[in-house]
């Protein structure tokens, strides 16, 4: 008997993206997108494959906004 695969994708994806600019911060990112700087962690948990140090971004980084 075959494993059964995954139902198709709709092609729907809610993940937002954010390319950093220069003075930004992870904490100034959380207030434009949640209205609270201390939800920072968040952005930083669902970003933790190109940041390591949520105290180090750098422009040009596109980041997901969930």
């Amino acid at each position: 008997m075959a494993d059964n695969p995954k139902p198709a994708s709709s092609g729907w994806d809610a993940t937002q993206w954010y390319e950093v600019k220069k003075g930004d911060s992870l904490s100034k990112i959380a207030e434009h997108f949640y209205g609270d700087p201390m939800l920072y962690k968040k952005i930083f948990e669902a970003n933790q494959d190109i940041i390591k140090d949520p105290n180090l971004i750098h422009p040009g980084q596109k980041l997901r906004i969930p």
